[in-house]
């Protein structure tokens, strides 16, 4: 069984994979590494790999090595099964990497757009023989609320609601009105865009927000909320299926 570990800014997420699947999953605290400890010694762990876009703390690298071998600590040097053609590999945020492997995985032979709605947006393109050249990052949802409260003198810090008016008819509405249905434009134009130019083109929605925006969009996509769980969880088996499988230095990070 393979271990993932994904570690955010401000979550820890964890998932035990068996035959391509996840059979089980927890979350926590960015730093509460005692789930991870309870994984451990519950399941019979194989191999692992670590995504991280915070400083690991190295007792914890050192207590999981001393449990699990091979552990990967995913970075730029990290074979994936993809052809990664972004300029700057080492600035590449692990979760878009992940993101796009996944995508890729689950969709083989297919253009792909993949838009992960967190703190920020961001937008990857896969295109059908497995090539990322990369994509964009704009605000996210809360981040976009948070802006127009904190660079203004006036606006109120809203937050999302279910219902969301085309117009809104006071300033609280105007704001969730204006970032809502901005965002929306924003992916469906996106989509669009890539539609026209692409045949046998799918789209993957994950992240947060990703429940929040499914049913609103108006083309066809697929929500998942596990996308760079299961791309994680690919990296993992195509090291090992190479024998590439090895240690990374925390200094990767």
């Amino acid at each position: 069984m393979n271990l993932v570990i994904e570690q955010g800014n401000t979550k820890l997420k964890a998932a035990v994979f068996k035959n391509g699947r996840i059979i089980s999953s927890v979350f926590g605290n960015s730093r509460n590494y005692s789930i991870i400890n309870q994984i451990i010694e519950n399941k019979a762990i194989t191999k692992t790999i670590v995504s991280s876009v915070v400083d690991v703390e190295n007792d914890f690298i050192n207590d999981l090595k001393s449990k699990v071998s091979p552990v990967i600590f995913l970075n730029e040097n990290t074979p994936v099964p993809i052809t990664v053609e972004y300029k700057t590999p080492a600035t590449l945020g692990k979760d878009r990497l992940a993101a796009a492997t996944g995508a890729n995985y689950l969709k083989p032979g297919k253009n792909i757009l993949v838009i992960d709605a967190g703190t920020a947006i961001t937008y990857e393109f896969i295109d059908s023989e497995g090539v990322f050249a990369g994509g964009n990052i704009s605000p996210g949802l809360t981040t976009r609320f948070q802006a127009l409260n904190r660079f203004t003198e006036k606006l109120p810090l809203v937050s999302e609601t279910e219902y969301v008016p085309f117009t809104g008819y006071n300033t609280e509405t105007a704001i969730i009105a204006g970032v809502v249905n901005g965002i929306i434009f924003e992916m469906d134009g996106y989509i669009d865009a890539l539609k026209a130019r692409y045949k046998d083109f799918f789209v993957f929605l994950t992240g947060g927000h990703a429940f929040y925006f499914e049913s609103r969009l108006k083309n066809h996509i697929f929500a998942d909320p596990n996308l760079v769980l299961t791309g994680l969880n690919r990296i993992l088996d195509y090291n090992a299926e190479n024998k590439s499988s090895r240690d990374i230095s925390p200094d990767g990070f």
